[in-house]
């Protein structure tokens, strides 16, 4: 199996069967995202104590790009610490636009490299983790 094969069928796990989809009864901070050129929409909540993301949820419509990288998100800042998802965030959004970043950092999410030879598709691999950048914000 080639891996770029591997990295799609991560993705399309994701996108098939979403992590963390769905709303919180009780959070903490959420924002609303629409990316105009496509479409793409997402609400992302999160219950932040003590400067943990304690939870997260994301909701939304859009492509498999989009929709996978909500859900990868979710999962790799679950239980992390605001500041580390940030900083995870910032790394996210460099290696989408082709920058150097340290892949095994990144985990799962490396996955998703590809989209970097797609401008067009970047808004929509980088739409939650805008989300998550502004839901940080205020959080703080």
């Amino acid at each position: 199996m080639q891996l770029d094969d591997l990295y799609r069928q991560v993705i399309m796990d994701h996108y098939q069967h979403p992590r963390n989809q769905g709303t919180l009864e009780q959070e903490t901070v959420s924002v609303d995202l629409r990316n105009p050129s496509c479409g793409d929409e997402i609400t992302l909540q999160m219950v932040v104590e003590n400067g943990i993301v304690q939870d997260v949820r994301f909701k939304g419509t859009g492509c498999s790009i989009s929709m996978a990288s909500a859900s990868m998100m979710t999962e790799a800042i679950k239980g992390q610490g605001i500041d580390a998802a940030v900083r995870l965030s910032h790394q996210f959004r460099e290696m989408m636009t082709g920058q150097d970043v340290d892949l095994d950092a990144l985990g799962e999410l490396e996955a998703l490299q590809g989209v970097s030879k797609f401008p067009a598709r970047i808004k929509c691999a980088t739409l939650a983790w805008q989300a998550l950048e502004r839901a940080a914000s205020s959080a703080e």
